[in-house]
């Protein structure tokens, strides 16, 4: 459907009008002007060149055309296909106007796009009623598709806000990663899928390493900023869609990695265990001097019917035990 603003359209009440009267004959121009001269809420234009009537249409935005069929140089039911193509005059009311009553070029002029046919010139109380009604006709369907478009514009910014509620909803407010409840929910999912289709499924339960210490020793907002840094670190490490960062609590995060084996798996903890280090954070943990960093425990399964994707996360769990009992900063798979 045409999206015509409805500004410039006559909107006073449902019987106002806005008439294009297209005739190389000066004298019906004149005859038709008079007849609607007194009528209220009708406004008249003429044209009296058919190969400017489109751009007349589209300048004025009429809610009726009168359009007469024989015209020098430019076929009368050429010019009603040509409204019908162009998408700011495509619905606007033709009334095609004819020297007789002709039932073939009736149908003809119906089969090109117009709305109704009438012998010229009609007496005028005809006219005026046909005019009403076609110009009605199409005020409603304008301001029914403006509803609509105003419903459709209104249902995309509740979508838009309900998507930024969910987003919030998922998100941890201070790294910006998923949370812990998207999480659970996300790796559930992971889970079925790999036991339907047979995949592996591998999560890194990554941990920073003195974390406690370092904020006893440079204070809760710098600690802050440190979890933010190695989120983003994880969030860079991350290469497909389907890969997940979150946080699991505190100074720890966890990463699902849908269809990746255990070396895969490994490749990204080391290089992820290594990008947090070359961020060279000062800390004081284990030694004066010390750089902060991340221990990963890593693990791999594939889902068996029955199984729960809690054992993923304890097998993961204890991966991380390993690295943390080994001295930390390294990747402990299990």
């Amino acid at each position: 459907m045409n999206e015509l603003p409805l500004e410039g359209f006559p909107a006073a009440n449902e019987n106002s009008a806005m008439v294009l009267l297209v005739d190389d004959q000066a004298m019906i121009g004149e005859a038709v002007r008079r007849g609607l001269a007194h009528e209220e809420n009708i406004d008249f234009h003429f044209c009296a060149d058919p190969h400017q009537a489109v751009a007349q249409a589209i300048r004025i935005k009429p809610t009726v055309i009168l359009q007469d069929l024989i015209m020098p140089g430019l076929d009368g039911l050429t010019l009603v296909r040509a409204y019908r193509s162009n998408p700011a005059t495509q619905d606007i009311p033709i009334i095609v106007l004819s020297t007789k009553e002709d039932p073939l070029v009736k149908s003809a002029a119906f089969a090109a796009g117009a709305n109704d046919y009438l012998v010229k010139l009609p007496d005028n109380i005809e006219l005026v009623a046909r005019i009403r009604y076609h110009s009605r006709s199409y005020l409603t369907l304008l301001q029914r598709d403006e509803a609509y478009r105003a419903l459709r514009v209104s249902q995309q910014q509740l979508l838009d806000t309900n998507l930024v509620l969910q987003r919030l909803m998922n998100s941890d407010g201070l790294t910006g990663l998923s949370n812990r409840r998207h999480f659970d929910e996300y790796l559930e999912l992971e889970w079925r899928r790999a036991m339907r289709e047979q995949t592996q499924l591998s999560l890194l339960m990554i941990d920073v390493d003195y974390f406690k210490a370092y904020n006893d020793t440079f204070g809760h907002l710098a600690g802050d900023e440190a979890l933010r840094k190695v989120a983003e670190t994880i969030r860079g490490s991350c290469s497909r869609p389907s890969d997940l960062p979150a946080r699991y609590g505190g100074e720890e995060f966890v990463l699902v990695l849908p269809n990746t084996s255990p070396g895969g798996a490994r490749l990204v903890a080391e290089k992820l265990r290594q990008s947090v280090e070359a961020m060279n954070i000062a800390h004081n943990m284990p030694q004066a001097n010390a750089r902060l960093t991340v221990s990963i425990g890593l693990a791999t399964q594939t889902p068996s019917i029955g199984s729960h994707c809690r054992s993923l996360i304890s097998a993961a769990d204890k991966g991380l035990y390993q690295a943390k009992n080994n001295g930390r900063n390294q990747v402990g798979v299990n």
